[in-house]
């Protein structure tokens, strides 16, 4: 009988692993197979409002994997599936990845000073200062330029001046992030769209390029070679049993923290689950993860306006997002976080994953709200509430002993706010609000 057990055990193995096994689409033409969202036990009827909510915030396409498979396909508007849209700061993740192969084909090495490509004087800062930052600072947000000039996305020489000594700072920088085009172009001879042509969409099937602007380059593509990058992603620079970035312990790095400063970013990839982030434009240091309705391993490419692709390797999950902005800020993480409770419901997910919570005391609700918000107090203590802005800045405090008090937000502009919930025990919340 016990033998009998195990050869059907033994039988089964084979059948679970191919049930789980990854799809890639064809190289050319529009054919990708496809996932019923029922035959993966999710909860339809909530689909609708998901993509009710992604046309209300201005959505063009939305495009959801599960092991490689469209399970959830959307275009909006007069969006087809051969439109083009622009990825914006999403094209960053790209570029961290072309880098990677640069690397491994001996033409650059990451701990290279930017100077040995782009020459001496491609910054005002002393000589020692620019020789200090390393392609490796420019990938990670840490060169320590001022991101503070007039325009940050300025690559000129006088727009690129000296704040801190490379690797002591994070903040989100364009110029130096930009010029690692010409570092590329300059380590291997070839145009980025050239060198991305060759090494990226012709092994995956993507199409598209980067087309300047101002002084940006920006990439443009159809909707499914978004999808695309993101299954390349998922996979680990693989393709299909094809190993496009065989340096996996550049990928490994890419996609881990890359330094302290910002725990939440790797290489030009920002990375849910680590104890605290920044966001562009600031240098406070907001606890928790950056989703927290989305799962810790999820990692992201997220650029201005809402274009956004999302990673999870332990869900075998992809989803993209192009369109307008959908009002919240230059990098929409707060946006990203809305459609990822969306998804949980699709998902039939209903397990909490919304709180940064050294304690099970308190409970905020509704996040992201309108005018009052509830904090639900399970200490039986005497709490003080405290609200801050995104600078920290402390903007409102209260003292309450309810079990559950709605706090009033009326007059208060929408945004994102910090709360602060404490107890006299030293039981404590600190959570992200956003008022809509």
């Amino acid at each position: 009988m016990i033998k009998r057990i195990v050869i059907l055990i033994l039988l089964l193995i084979p059948s679970v692993g191919k049930a789980q096994s990854m799809y890639f689409p064809p190289l050319l033409g529009n054919t990708w197979d496809t996932l019923s969202p029922a035959s993966l036990g999710w909860c339809e009827p909530k689909i609708d409002s998901l993509l009710d909510y992604l046309e209300a915030k201005n959505s063009k396409a939305f495009i959801l994997l599960k092991d490689g498979k469209i399970v959830i396909e959307k275009y909006f508007g007069t969006f087809t599936i051969d439109s083009v849209w622009y990825w914006a700061s999403a094209g960053k993740t790209l570029t961290g990845f072309t880098v990677g192969i640069a690397q491994q084909e001996g033409f650059l090495s990451i701990q290279d000073t930017t100077s040995n490509y782009l020459g001496n004087g491609w910054t005002v800062c002393p000589p020692l200062k620019e020789e200090k930052i390393t392609i490796r600072h420019q990938l990670t947000m840490s060169s320590g330029l001022d991101d503070g000039v007039p325009d940050h996305y300025c690559t000129l020489d006088t727009c690129l001046q000296y704040l801190a000594d490379a690797g002591t700072r994070w903040a989100y920088h364009n110029g130096p992030y930009t010029l690692l085009d010409s570092v590329i172009e300059s380590a291997t001879g070839q145009s980025l769209n050239s060198y991305i042509t060759q090494k990226i969409k012709n092994p995956t099937g993507m199409t598209g390029a980067f087309i300047p602007s101002g002084y940006n380059n920006v990439f443009f593509s159809k909707p499914r070679s978004m999808a695309r990058f993101g299954l390349l992603m998922l996979n680990q620079g693989n393709w299909n049993g094809n190993q496009i970035l065989t340096d996996t312990n550049y990928f490994q790095q890419m996609v881990n923290s890359s330094q302290t400063l910002n725990p939440s970013y790797g290489y030009l990839t920002w990375l849910n689950g680590k104890s605290s982030f920044k966001v562009p434009g600031l240098q406070f240091n907001f606890p928790g993860s950056f989703s927290p309705n989305a799962p810790n391993d999820m990692i992201a490419a997220l650029g201005k306006d809402g274009q956004i692709i999302n990673i999870v390797p332990s869900q075998n999950l992809v989803y993209i997002r192009m369109g307008n902005a959908p009002g919240a800020g230059e990098v929409p993480i707060t946006f990203n976080d809305t459609v990822w409770i969306k998804l949980n419901e699709v998902m039939c997910n209903t397990t909490s994953l919304n709180s940064y919570t050294p304690e099970a005391s308190f409970s905020v609700s509704p996040n992201p709200f309108q005018d009052v918000v509830t904090i639900q107090n399970r200490t039986q203590d005497r709490v003080e509430v405290i609200l801050m802005d995104v600078t920290g800045k402390r903007m409102f405090s209260k003292f309450f002993s309810d079990a559950d008090f709605k706090l009033n937000l009326s007059t208060f502009s929408n945004g994102m706010y910090l709360m602060k919930v404490i107890s006299n025990e030293g039981k404590s919340l600190v959570k992200r609000i956003v008022k809509n």
